[in-house]
């Protein structure tokens, strides 16, 4: 999909630098994963301590 964007050029510059990036395409593609990875991780904190799955780790590992 093409879609036009002003993004400041130092920010695409110092972007493409860090992430050793090879395209602008790649750049962007790599910052919506990263942003996306991070939300379904703040996503998933709320529910620690708040699962019992009740596992057994030396069962789990015993099975085949």
């Amino acid at each position: 999909m093409r879609t036009t964007l002003d993004i400041p050029e130092g920010l695409i510059n110092e972007a493409l630098r860090i992430t050793q990036s090879k395209t602008k395409t790649e750049l962007i593609k790599l910052a919506l994963e990263n942003i996306i990875q991070k939300n379904k991780i703040m996503e998933l904190k709320k529910y620690r301590g708040k699962i019992d799955l009740d596992i057994d780790l030396d069962t789990l590992r015993k099975r085949q």
